[in-house]
């Protein structure tokens, strides 16, 4: 388990009156299925485009799907029942989605409002770092610029932490000093993470702005720093040089191929015994346990475009055998549009091929690979799910794949469906024993198996099954990425410097 921060922004909504402007916006949080509000609301006064303050941490699971939801609300009054107040725009998120977003930021715009176009929402995550430190820190200023006409500006700051792919977040604002040019702010502490999530390199930008009661603060300046240039203690200076060339973390995007197996062993498909059979009322296992994975890992690939395999079937027009043949039909193209368009092709595929066999892995297997060998920098990782009701009937030549597959940036899933014994497919695994072909070990244990009769709840709970088989097969995922990452020497981010009690933060003015 891992926690992450969210961060939300909101942008170009229209206020509920187009001649009176938000007097304040309010965005409230809620988590997992049950939509539970987790967190407190967030309130920003008098903007059309808040960058909410409140940081959300989050335990994430990457074998899980976490449902959010994100509210926004104008709020004109002090109750605290938001039924009272008009409501904006919601949107609908996985906290996947979010992490698995390009730079861990997701853009969505936001609904609920038939008719209206409710604006955008910008929501971005990152993982949290194990630094604990608070600092304290007070701020002063001299000679500021004046921005009111009458008397002199109420300035107030606004610090922000940099992101990875560049942009800023914001981390704190400190309070209003009112009627000043030389205003002292009152110190404030704060954790050291949520300025630089450990980085003591990190850029920091601070803004100071002239506070204006309708919201249109105006800007004096701004100046940037880092965290160990603060502890520094550089108090004479009230500006920074920007830093260039700031390293950036590496983010891996991960691809998800699914191959299913239509051998006979599975029954015929218009009866109702057949594994394959489609029940109008409900899914079948086949279905479940593509469902289950696939709504979750794909929430890591940007483009939502995955191939998708059929092997051991008769193919029209010749009745020619194949154990790699794409659900789509088409050759040239096996990508479908998201887990539904898998589900589709699915469908589709078994009206027009006939079940045949042998049950051979292999060929999917080196398929993935052959995808796998030419991204090994790190930048991508193939992740295959097999669906299997049956006796692998390739069980050397398999061995040969998954051995050279280890090698790769590569994870194999493989998920039994109906009664038959899986022997084979626990020896796949590897856990016990390490798999070997031909005298050679595999690198890394790439291979996950499970029985989906596992997972089958006793109640008919077909949602709390295909959730507990997702959490299993998923949970290894995780490692067998950093497995291949540690036996490439691939780093993703330099290690901030190591503590020591010199770094103490000091209250320094700036």
């Amino acid at each position: 388990m891992d926690k992450v921060e969210a961060t939300a922004t909101v942008r170009d909504f229209d206020p509920i009156s187009g001649s009176i402007p938000a007097t304040k916006v309010e965005i409230t949080f809620c988590s997992h299925i049950s939509l539970i509000c987790l967190f407190s609301p967030s309130v920003i006064d008098n903007t059309l485009n808040p960058d909410f303050v409140r940081k959300y941490i989050l335990d994430y699971f990457f074998e899980e799907k976490q449902n959010l939801r994100f509210d926004v609300y104008d709020i004109d009054s002090k109750s605290p029942d938001l039924a009272k107040h008009d409501f904006l725009g919601q949107v609908y998120c996985t906290l996947g989605e979010i992490v698995g977003s390009p730079a861990s930021r997701l853009e969505k715009p936001l609904g609920g409002i038939p008719g209206k176009k409710c604006g955008t929402i910008i929501l971005s995550a990152e993982e949290l770092g194990n630094c604990r430190d608070y600092a304290t820190m007070q701020f002063c200023a001299n000679k500021l610029d004046k921005k009111d006409f009458f008397g002199k500006s109420d300035p107030f700051m606004v610090f922000y932490r940099s992101n990875e792919d560049g942009t800023f977040t914001i981390c704190h604002k400190t309070e209003v000093v009112k009627n000043t040019l030389n205003p002292v702010w009152q110190p404030f502490s704060i954790p050291v993470r949520a300025l630089c999530n450990g980085d003591y390199d990190r850029t920091i930008k601070v803004e100071i702005y002239d506070w204006d009661r309708d919201g249109s603060h105006d800007f004096i300046g701004e100046f940037t720093t880092s965290y160990k240039e603060l502890c520094r203690g550089q108090s004479q200076l009230n500006i920074y040089e920007v830093r260039g060339d700031k390293t950036q973390r590496a983010q891996t995007q991960i691809h998800f191929t699914v191959a299913i197996d239509f051998t006979a062993s599975n029954g015929n498909p218009s009866q109702s015994t057949s594994l394959h059979y489609m029940n109008p009322y409900q899914m079948n296992a086949y279905a479940m346990a593509l469902k289950a994975v696939g709504e979750i890992i794909q929430d890591y690939d940007s483009d939502k475009m995955f191939p998708a395999l059929g092997f051991g079937a008769k193919l029209p027009p010749d009745g020619r055998v194949s154990h790699e043949f794409p659900l789509n039909g088409n050759t040239e193209n096996p990508y479908c549009n998201g887990i539904h368009g898998i589900l589709e092709a699915y469908h589709q595929s078994l009206k027009t091929v006939q079940l045949y066999g042998p049950t051979n892995f292999a060929p999917v297997v080196n398929h993935v690979a052959r995808y796998a060998a030419a991204f090994q920098d790190g930048s991508q990782y193939f992740v295959l799910l097999i669906i299997t009701d049956g006796v692998i009937s390739d069980m050397a030549q398999t061995k040969e794949a998954i051995v050279n597959a280890a090698k790769l940036p590569m994870s194999i899933i493989i998920v039994g469906v109906g009664q038959a014994e899986f022997d084979a497919m626990v020896e796949l695994d590897g856990d016990d024993i390490r798999i070997s072909s031909r005298g050679k070990l595999a690198e890394r244990d790439i291979v996950q198996f499970v029985p989906f009769r596992d997972y089958m709840d006793r109640t008919g709970n077909h949602v709390l099954s295909m959730a507990r088989l997702a959490k299993d097969v998923l949970a290894e995922i995780p490692d067998q990425l950093i497995s291949y990452m540690k036996s490439r020497a691939i780093k993703p981010h330099p290690a901030p410097p190591p503590y020591s009690p010199g770094d103490k933060p000091q209250t320094n003015p700036v």
